[in-house]
């Protein structure tokens, strides 16, 4: 009997043997690129990152912006690379500037994406944002029925194809449709009005209350002036929805007035004030924006063979006009030339 025992016991020593020798050995958790037997750095904090993010769940970003950068486009291309290679879901408000930045005071985004430098500045003011940067550039445009009523074909100012228009209107020949939704190109809108010294009133003048895309629709079946930014005007363009329409005056892209310049700027939510919105993610997005990569996918973007949008991010030389209020800081212009938010303009031809 014993022997049976001490016979048992040593089976079962071999067999609880063997199963170990069988058993995966640990492994160590390595940080990502971190060389294993030196412990160097071999790769970039961004890398790093990426590593990192396609192990876990998504994180969520929400984005306020105009409705620009959705309506034309952009974003169904930028979007997508920035959400795969840093396992992101990007949650876009399409609302205009000037909502964009009442959510932002809000507390209800991470990150704005807007094009009306004015209210930008008061939206850094007051401390609800920090750390903008420079994004992108295009133009505002005057568009128009192709017959052209107002006559302000060959304008050399936008100043003066307003007064043009708004004279007609008075005598009932014209309609101008504006967004009227505190939108950045309804800021534009403004101090054009304002710089002609009229305030625009009576049955000619109507706010649609619509995006940019909304409204060029309705000024195209009405055929009345808009102002509109270029890259949705060129996205409407290519899915044949103007027939009726034509550009009257260019911006400063096609050698028109500056103050039709549209430069983009995004800017972070402030932690301090909303300590809960995501900051690092809002800066991981503001880096991709303004990176090699996110700049070469604005300017690689087109509709019908045609430039939406000219990135501005990366410059021979700093602007610092862009990081914080003008009303501040005052103007870092040694040429004394107006400030448009445009650094260069792209070369003609």
């Amino acid at each position: 009997m014993l022997k049976k025992i001490i016979a048992i016991s040593i089976l079962v020593f071999v067999l609880l043997g063997a199963g170990c020798t069988t058993a995966p050995k640990a492994t160590s958790v390595q940080a990502p690129g971190v060389n294993k037997e030196n412990s160097s750095v071999n790769n970039s904090n961004v890398a790093a990152v990426k590593e990192t993010a396609s192990i876990q769940e998504p994180q969520k970003l929400a984005l306020a912006t105009t409705t620009s950068t959705y309506n034309s486009g952009l974003l169904g291309v930028l979007n997508p690379v920035f959400q795969k290679e840093y396992n992101v879901l990007i949650d876009v408000h399409a609302v205009g500037t000037g909502a964009a930045l009442t959510m932002g005071k809000d507390g209800q985004v991470d990150v704005v994406l807007v094009h009306a430098r004015n209210l930008e500045d008061k939206f850094l003011e007051e401390g609800y944002g920090i750390n903008r940067r420079d994004v992108m550039f295009n133009d505002f445009i005057i568009m128009g029925p192709k017959n052209d009523p107002a006559g302000i074909k060959g304008s050399k100012s936008a100043m003066e194809a307003f007064k043009k228009i708004a004279a007609a209107g008075k005598l009932g020949k014209i309609k101008f449709l504006s967004r009227g939704d505190r939108s950045g190109t309804n800021e534009k809108e403004l101090i054009v009005w304002k710089d002609t010294g009229i305030t625009p009133s009576g049955n000619w003048y109507q706010k649609t209350g619509q995006g940019m895309g909304r409204t060029l629709t309705m000024a195209n079946e009405e055929k009345a002036y808009t102002l509109s930014d270029r890259g949705t005007y060129l996205a409407y363009l290519s899915k044949g929805k103007l027939d009726n329409m034509a550009i009257l005056v260019q911006g400063p892209l096609d050698g028109g007035d500056p103050l039709l310049a549209n430069p983009y700027g995004v800017i972070a939510v402030n932690p301090y004030k909303y300590p809960k919105r995501n900051y690092g993610l809002a800066m991981l997005y503001i880096s991709f924006l303004t990176s090699p990569e996110g700049q070469k996918i604005i300017k690689d973007y087109r509709k019908n063979g045609q430039k939406l949008f000219y990135p501005d991010a990366i410059k021979p030389v700093d602007d610092f006009n862009q990081y914080l209020p003008i009303t501040i800081h005052g103007l870092y212009n040694k040429t004394g030339s107006p400030y448009t938010g445009i650094t260069t303009l792209p070369p003609t031809g």
